[in-house]
């Protein structure tokens, strides 16, 4: 097997945030309704540079490795902003900042790997910009991206207005 990342899309229909509560009663959404959509894409350039490994696998992949990452994000509304958006890009600044923060020039270690303490040493020797994350790869990075992303549009007030569809 090979460590070559494949495209990632991870759609969470029971994680989204919808537009309403949910205590209320739920109408059945009509036949031909469609939400609004709009896509963001922090790509490969953006410089998400990062190392890790898989420690489970049974291949090269359990080495340290790196990767350019990239993002993909779809969101959703019933309706528009007021400027005429389902998000306002200019608006979306934290959220790249909160990637660069989690992902650029960053060695990302499993909570649960073997090797963890040894990798906190290379992080306190500055050996290492160390951060620690539930799971590592590219499925585990699109959900903790998802998970953070779905309440970062609830604190930023997004929410409950647009939610997030998927990430890629």
């Amino acid at each position: 097997s090979t460590c070559t990342p494949a495209p990632v899309i991870l759609t969470m229909i029971e994680s989204v945030v919808l537009p309403f509560k949910k205590d209320e009663p739920l109408e059945p959404l009509p036949p031909h309704f469609k939400p609004l959509i709009s896509t963001k894409t922090f790509g490969h350039e953006a410089g998400f540079s990062s190392t890790f490994r898989q420690w489970r696998a049974h291949s090269h992949c359990n080495m340290l490795h790196g990767y350019a990452l990239g993002f993909k994000f779809t969101f959703a509304a019933v309706e528009t902003d007021a400027c005429g958006w389902v998000v306002d890009f200019g608006g979306l600044k934290p959220l790249k900042q909160i990637l660069e923060d989690t992902f650029d020039h960053k060695m990302l270690v499993a909570q649960d790997d073997p090797m963890l303490e040894l990798v906190k040493q290379m992080h306190a020797s500055k050996l290492a910009d160390v951060v620690v994350v539930p799971a590592t790869g590219c499925e585990a990075f699109a959900r903790m991206v998802f998970d953070v992303t779905s309440q970062w549009l609830v604190d930023a007030g997004f929410a409950p207005r647009v939610w997030l569809v998927s990430v890629e």
